[in-house]
């Protein structure tokens, strides 16, 4: 493995455990030449999931855009990143799991407004804006008092 700071080859692995249940290997590295440490991540190869876009474009399935989304609206809550990590490691394994090779946006979308949902309900309600384009504020009013109703049906 190279060193992401000297570009020196030779590595070795400090710290070696399974995350992501088991999924993936996180390992920790030190470079032998500048000693510093970096960490790096071993997971099985799987066919490439394809996202269909609004215009109707594809692209691959990228982890990194679900997690900065998740991260965006989680700012200043009570979130850890652990739990962000969990619930994006939950969508993408699910995702994979529907047995599809291309998905639309807008499913990936509504499974991580449901994800969110659960996590905070203000992550949930900042997702859901930017996703749905809200127009105006009758459209959170709107959003709001779903959530509310939806939380008394829980409670009953």
């Amino acid at each position: 493995m190279r060193c992401p700071f000297c570009e020196n080859s030779d590595t070795k692995v400090i710290d070696s455990r399974p995350t992501e249940e088991g999924h993936a290997i996180r390992r920790r590295r030190e470079c032998e030449n500048c000693k510093k440490r970096f960490t790096t991540y071993e997971k099985v190869e799987e066919i490439p999931l394809v996202v269909i876009k609004k215009d109707g474009s594809r692209e691959v399935f990228d982890r990194t855009k679900v997690l900065n989304g998740i991260i965006k609206a989680c700012e200043k809550r009570p979130v850890s990143l652990d739990d962000v990590e969990k619930i994006v490691s939950d969508i993408e394994r699910g995702l994979s799991n529907m047995m599809e090779k291309e998905i639309r946006t807008t499913v990936i979308g509504e499974v991580i407004m449901d994800h969110l949902i659960e996590l905070d309900e203000v992550a949930y309600v900042r997702f859901a804006s930017v996703y749905k384009q809200f127009s105006d504020v009758n459209t959170f009013i709107y959003e709001i008092e779903k959530l509310v109703e939806k939380k008394k049906n829980e409670t009953r």
